[in-house]
């Protein structure tokens, strides 16, 4: 081989050598300015994820929303401001007994299943009204909402009939259908339509059916929560007769047997 053609391939191979260097300093390059690029585009979805996230946070959940309801849906059979007054019985008869309970509570369980038939009977008898007023604070204890849905629930029964109401009333108290206090079943819409369905009235009803899924009574619901509220009523059950609350005797606790109970009734209606 020629010194010619030998310092030629060097200087060929020199050549070769940069270029190829050139071609990959060109691709490292590409490649940074793609992971800046890609960095860049995660960043903003971070920042666009945290923004929604907060706004999502910052939404009013759909109890909020009902509690600020400006128009306010009340069931038939309702009276006073935003139909807040439910009162059943007899028109004739002279006393009211206000009934103060949240569904979820299990001594109001407790309570129905000792004395609901007694009211029942007692109601239909003309010997006294029965004023239910509706809370909603054991949802508090847990972020719950199942003191809410039901009361709205109960809504819907009570848009149907007053003897729904006291009916679906006893049977959402009732042993076979009250959960457990820690249990939020009556969160699920379809619990509550379960348990209706053990009523003749709103078995398989759809009107029903469709206030409890649509929440149609939501609002009225927040609206006697906040009656309760304002009540000074500390506890569940309540009982009241003409502003006086109505306890077993030497107790100051609702009566919880039908014996206590008639007894304590008896005293007030006397008062």
């Amino acid at each position: 081989m020629s010194n010619r053609n030998s310092q030629a391939n060097k200087a060929a191979a020199r050549e070769r050598l940069r270029a190829e260097r050139e071609r990959q300093a060109k691709k490292d390059r590409t490649r940074k300015q793609l992971v800046v690029a890609v960095s860049v585009v995660a960043a903003l979805a971070v920042v666009g994820g945290i923004s929604y996230g907060v706004t999502q946070l910052n939404k009013p959940d759909a109890w909020e929303a009902a509690a600020d309801a400006k128009n306010v849906t009340a069931p038939k059979n309702t009276s006073g401001d935003e139909g807040t007054t439910v009162v059943i019985g007899e028109p004739g008869a002279k006393k009211t007994l206000e009934l103060y309970e949240d569904s979820r509570c299990p001594v109001c369980a407790t309570f129905e299943q000792g004395v609901g038939e007694t009211i029942a009977k007692d109601v239909e008898a003309g010997k006294y009204k029965i004023e239910y007023v509706g809370a909603t604070f054991i949802d508090n204890v847990d972020n719950g909402s199942g003191s809410k849905n039901a009361l709205s629930a109960l809504g819907a029964a009570l848009d149907v009939s007053p003897e729904a109401f006291m009916e679906y009333k006893a049977a959402l108290y009732s042993a076979e259908f009250h959960p457990a206090e820690s249990e939020d079943k009556f969160a699920e819409d379809s619990y509550l339509i379960e348990v209706a369905d053990s009523v003749d009235a709103l078995k398989n009803n759809k009107a029903f059916q469709k206030d409890v899924e649509d929440g149609t009574y939501d609002a009225w619901a927040m609206k006697m929560s906040e009656k309760f509220d304002k009540s000074g009523v500390q506890g569940t059950p309540t009982l009241k007769m003409d502003g006086e609350k109505v306890t077993s005797e030497g107790s100051d606790n609702a009566p919880m047997t039908p014996a206590e109970f008639t007894a304590a009734v008896d005293k007030a209606l006397k008062g």
